[in-house]
């Protein structure tokens, strides 16, 4: 089967018209649903482009109104399997948890497909399904969660271990040379009271959950399941391992950690057909307004777009 290129597919897109753009890219999620026999749901964000600055991360990343968003693309579907593409930088650990907890209310078997980038929260959702499907060029991401914190001149975002790391290093400071705690304690009157134990709830939950959906799905037959569980979710959430929340975790790496997945690259024609999905994805986040959608092979679902001007 010779299927159309990403350039091909973004001409495509960027000469149709209106409704036009929505039917190119639904007839490319409905050809691959067809060819698997499975439902097939994408979750994709505009997060790769360069946008207006006035876009708010909420209109990229996964928040509580996607829950309400993958009802709708649930809704009315009723195969037992369900292949979920994932293109997104992450989001809200708790909107992740409950979109999770209805996907398994609704299939017995999940694919999880990343055709370039599931990171944070999205990398979550993965370890949820049953199998993650990655292609040479694809990569998931740590899951150490990151706090944001508000100071008198503007707010910042840490990695939450890196701000226990840092109260650790000054209790060792000062028990050595009592004479730097005023340094210390100008510097640690950023952070708000509380912070410590935030940072560590936040940090135990990311992981918590991460080896107990790992141990429910992708391992559920493993005798070891709990020792995988907990050692993949402690090096995902590891901060000092990857330095970058960002860090791209490629196929060989994550194989390598024990993680169930298999290269998107084994069947050709499955292949084309994702990455014709993909492409028609972005070419819609491309040449509209859209910044983030979920849809079904049907064409139900939700969008978010933003105000251009």
């Amino acid at each position: 089967m010779n299927m159309p290129s990403r350039i091909d597919i973004f001409d495509e897109i960027s000469q149709a018209r209106g409704g036009a753009q929505d039917t190119i890219r639904r007839a490319y999620l409905k050809q691959l649903s067809d060819e698997t026999g499975r439902d097939t749901v994408i979750l994709s964000s505009a997060f790769s482009f360069t946008l207006p600055k006035n876009v708010p991360g909420s209109a990229l990343s996964i928040t509580n109104e996607d829950v309400q968003g993958f009802m709708s693309a649930f809704h009315g579907l009723n195969k037992d399997e369900l292949d979920l593409i994932i293109h997104s930088p992450g989001g809200s650990l708790e909107a992740a948890w409950q979109i999770v907890n209805y996907m398994w209310s609704k299939y017995d078997n999940i694919r999880a497909i990343i055709p370039q980038n599931a990171m944070s929260a999205a990398t979550m959702i993965a370890c949820a399904c049953d199998e993650i499907i990655m292609g040479k060029h694809s990569a998931i991401g740590p899951i150490d969660p990151q706090i944001t914190i508000p100071t008198e001149s503007g707010s910042f975002t840490a990695p939450a271990q890196s701000i226990l790391d840092e109260f650790e290093r000054a209790k060792d400071d000062i028990k050595k040379d009592p004479s730097c705690a005023p340094i210390w304690v100008r510097r640690m009157d950023k952070y708000p009271i509380g912070v410590l134990k935030i940072c560590d709830n936040t940090k135990r939950l990311s992981e918590e959950r991460v080896c107990e959906w790992l141990k429910t799905r992708m391992f559920k037959d493993d005798a070891d399941k709990q020792t995988k569980g907990r050692d993949i979710a402690k090096w995902l959430g590891e901060t000092n391992i990857h330095k970058s929340h960002s860090r791209p975790i490629n196929i060989t790496e994550a194989r390598s950690r024990g993680l169930v997945v298999n290269p998107l690259e084994d069947d050709n024609t499955f292949q084309d057909m994702v990455l014709s999905v993909f492409h028609a994805s972005m070419a819609t986040h491309r040449f509209t307004a859209c910044t983030k959608f979920i849809e079904n092979q049907n064409g139900k679902g939700a969008f978010t777009s933003f105000n251009p001007k």
